[in-house]
């Protein structure tokens, strides 16, 4: 098998495909969370914080006399925390639907009328020997 033909049934494999838009959905997600976290949550609950310090902005925390900009760093934070509580509530939710879906008691097939007639019959030859 031609290298080319391996890559492409490679490249092509619904598992491959699953990660690119895995990738793409996680990447627009998480610019979703940087507005919550910069847009919301930074204004409603910081905002004491941030006008005791006489900042508008989470990003202007600066240690004086340095660059450490450890205000970027809280932002950052709080947004891995959402990210991963979301990952946390989804992954929670599909393992509750495999468990419902394990559980569920599987019903035995009833036999058909040629295996009934079959079981009569070995249990007669075998009375029988």
């Amino acid at each position: 098998m031609g290298f080319v033909k391996e890559f492409k049934e490679f490249a092509v494999k619904g598992n491959v495909l699953d990660l690119a838009v895995a990738v793409v959905i996680g990447a627009a997600f998480g610019s979703i969370v940087k507005s919550l976290v910069d847009d919301i949550i930074t204004p409603a609950i910081l905002t004491p914080a941030l006008k005791a310090a006489h900042l508008s902005n989470l990003s202007e925390l600066v240690i004086p006399g340095t660059a450490i900009k450890y205000g970027n760093f809280i932002s950052q934070v709080i947004s891995f925390i959402i990210i991963a509580l979301a990952l946390f509530l989804i992954i929670k939710g599909l393992n509750s639907f495999k468990k419902k879906e394990a559980a569920a008691p599987t019903v035995e097939p009833v036999p058909t009328k040629e295996e009934i007639l079959l079981t009569e019959i070995r249990d007669l030859l075998a009375r029988k020997g």
